[in-house]
């Protein structure tokens, strides 16, 4: 076997069982589920009809490329969202459909790390564990960058030595990020475009949450749109990585892609036609109608929207807790070790949260210490009783 799989650390929920076995939560009070970011919110009715109309398509092989319908389709989608030139984005060049983005953000890391020249990959801390497994299966050194209030929870670019970045192959970035929602803006991303350039390194963005937003007229920056804006519109080193199943509820329909710099994608489906990853094609035909519609997305965000503005009022009464830029994460401290509160807010409240720590690696100190991950995926309803019963648990502490 692969001596690097002894490496992998277990999954967070995987940690999270463990926390809760063995206790009974009162059966009295409905379990609510708040630990998980997976959308529970109603996918869009006409998808439905789309998959049953594809369905005949499970006849025929996929290819690693996708249809050219679905890669145009994406093309369009990100022109008019990122305001990028028409002409910047080819949709046979910069495009690559893909099974959700995890399959991707963790294949990228296998394709592009050159294990031969003592790798660094680098994330955020605390971070999706998808990105240190790629790093280390694919034989590199997870470099981890903290994340915390001080630093307004964006990676301190400024604070990195040249060595560090001069060993850089890989850079992982989450924007809006996950756990604490904070959106990188337009000089920030230039800023590491200038550091890929200088150091020879790609950008790999992971904007799965870029559609999770509250100001209709403030849609997240995206780091194609910050390389555009600075006329590289070769988007040289940058890829970005977006997925159908936030912004449209979908999570099991596991439909994304990775666009950016042709010749990082050019190389990345030679690997992928060997991977064996294609989508199926019905799948493909479900997502051209999702990408084209964007009602339904935001009446997605409304949702979210309504969400936050009801429970971060309630639970700032009783946790330091702030309205996240984007996504739909809440990220508060906790009064008690994040472990305590979250094992005992079950036992308590039949309430489920992830501890922070579970999502972090100590580097001196643990960033994610001290706070819990709240998923505000489930009802308005469930949610503002889980607000309640936090409210209620921590005025026994």
């Amino acid at each position: 076997m692969n001596p690097d799989l002894k490496k992998l650390h277990p999954y967070p929920f995987e940690k999270l069982l463990q926390l809760k076995a063995g206790i009974n939560p009162p059966v009295e009070k409905k379990h609510i589920a708040l630990s998980i970011g997976e959308p529970k919110h109603a996918p869009p009715g006409f998808v439905k009809n789309e998959m049953l109309k594809q369905l005949d398509r499970m006849g025929s092989y996929p290819v690693a490329k996708g249809i050219s319908g679905l890669r145009e389709v994406i093309a369009r989608w990100l022109i008019k969202r990122f305001n990028l030139k028409a002409e910047s984005i080819n949709a046979d060049k910069h495009i690559l459909p893909v099974n959700g983005t995890r399959e991707a953000l963790f294949s990228i890391a296998q394709a592009a790390v050159d294990r031969s020249r003592d790798a660094l990959v680098m994330m955020p801390n605390p971070f999706y564990q998808i990105y240190e497994g790629a790093a280390l299966l694919a034989g590199a050194q997870p470099y981890y960058m903290n994340t915390t209030a001080d630093n307004s929870y964006l990676p301190d670019l400024d604070s990195i030595d040249p060595e560090t970045w001069q060993r850089c192959q890989l850079i992982y970035i989450c924007t809006p990020g996950n756990p604490a929602g904070a959106v990188m803006d337009n000089r920030y991303l230039q800023r590491l475009i200038e550091l890929a350039d200088q150091h020879d390194f790609i950008i790999a963005s992971d904007e799965c949450y870029s559609e999770i937003y509250f100001d209709e007229l403030r849609p997240p920056t995206g780091l194609l749109q910050a390389a555009a804006i600075m006329g590289r519109n070769d988007y040289s080193r940058c890829i970005v990585f977006h997925s159908l199943s936030k912004r449209s509820n979908v999570p099991g329909l596991r439909s994304g892609f990775v666009a950016g710099d042709a010749s990082i994608i050019a190389q990345f489906l030679k690997y992928r036609t060997y991977h064996g990853c294609a989508m199926p094609e019905f799948t493909q035909y479900c997502s051209i109608a999702l990408w084209q519609d964007e009602l339904h997305v935001k009446a997605n965000r409304d949702l979210y929207r309504e969400k936050f503005s009801r429970i971060v009022p309630m639970l700032s009464d009783v946790l330091k807790v702030s309205h996240p830029d984007a996504a739909f994460y809440l990220w508060p401290e906790t009064p008690v070790d994040d472990e305590t509160f979250a094992r005992e807010l079950f036992a308590r409240q039949n309430v489920t949260v992830l501890p922070g720590s579970y999502l972090s690696r100590d580097n001196g100190v643990n960033p994610g210490a001290n706070h819990v991950r709240i998923a505000l995926v489930a009802s308005l309803d469930e949610c503002i009783e889980a607000a309640s019963r936090i409210i209620e648990f921590t005025g026994t502490l």
